[in-house]
């Protein structure tokens, strides 16, 4: 599987996707398939935002897990959200957690802060951050949330509404520019966090 870096904040790896196929073809084309149902509009294909809804949907984590679409260790989740969810149009919402020193002030009393979890860091570096084991100590957690508008450019139509080659295709065809816009705002995640390896 390719490996993340300080430009990366999310990747796809097509050999792995393949190679874990039960058809012997796409694996996320087997969730396609298993999730025909939410892949067209009454026997009509979906929008291109509808689509890209979708299909970012299915190739994450939890309905497909692990996902067609790897997350860097360091964040929580990358989701993409609906106009009227967070924002007037389609964005992706990538959600970043803090530890205490990028505060400015930190709090007057000692509280818990995220852990490091060492079961869930990438072998890139990035270190994956959990609750606190106890729970008997106050804690506070920051989460910073990124929301980065997607252009309309980028979006697809499907040219049907049965799961298939042609449409996994277009279901990557979408995925991978939605991990590229991602990644080209990493910069944004890496200035919350100092571009510091947590």
């Amino acid at each position: 599987m390719p490996e993340f870096t300080i430009r990366t904040l999310a990747l796809t790896d097509d050999k792995a996707d393949t190679a874990r196929a039960s058809d012997g073809r796409s694996r996320f084309g087997v969730y396609l398939a298993n999730n025909a149902h939410l892949l067209n509009d009454f026997d009509d294909p979906l929008s291109p935002a509808s689509f890209a809804l979708t299909v970012w949907r299915i190739a994450t984590a939890p309905v497909m897990a692990p996902g067609y679409v790897h997350l860097r260790p360091d964040l929580h989740n990358i989701t993409l959200v609906a106009p009227g969810e967070d924002t007037d149009g389609l964005a992706l919402r990538i959600e970043v957690p803090l530890r205490h020193r990028t505060l400015a002030t930190w709090p007057a009393r000692i509280v818990a802060d995220w852990q490091p979890d060492p079961w869930a860091t990438g072998h890139s570096g990035f270190t994956a951050l959990a609750r606190p084991d106890r729970a008997d100590r106050t804690a506070l957690l920051l989460t910073a949330t990124v929301l980065l508008p997607v252009p309309a450019n980028l979006l697809v139509a499907p040219t049907g509404t049965l799961p298939g080659p042609e449409m996994t295709r277009q279901a990557k065809q979408i995925v991978a520019a939605l991990v590229g816009h991602t990644n080209a705002h990493a910069h944004l995640v890496n200035d919350l966090t100092a571009g510091v390896v947590r």
